[in-house]
């Protein structure tokens, strides 16, 4: 059993993009870019610029990562009626911060 979670593990890490991958998303959601952009994370309080956050696509949406902790800071999802944006794992996100 280890040894297919191992596999899963190393799987998932060739799917783990930087938050640049996110970056054209997160423009329209935003409606700038925001890879330059600080925030802190709620689950470790460390303090990341967007570009550096682990990114995982594939799914339903993109998923955020923060790359100290792994927890979910932002979430995106394309729908037909357009871009849903959760980011409560995120506090104080913004330019300069």
């Amino acid at each position: 059993m280890t040894g297919d979670r191992e596999k899963r593990m190393a799987m998932d890490e060739q799917l783990v993009l930087d938050g640049n991958a996110a970056g054209g998303l997160l423009a329209a959601a935003y409606g700038a870019d925001v890879t330059s952009w600080r925030g802190r994370c709620v689950h470790c309080g460390t303090i990341s610029v967007v570009a550096t956050l682990r990114v995982y696509v594939g799914g339903p949406g993109t998923v955020l990562r923060c790359p100290v902790c792994a927890g979910v800071v932002i979430r995106i999802a394309e729908t037909p009626t357009g871009l849903r944006l959760d980011e409560r794992g995120m506090a104080e996100l913004g330019p300069g911060r």
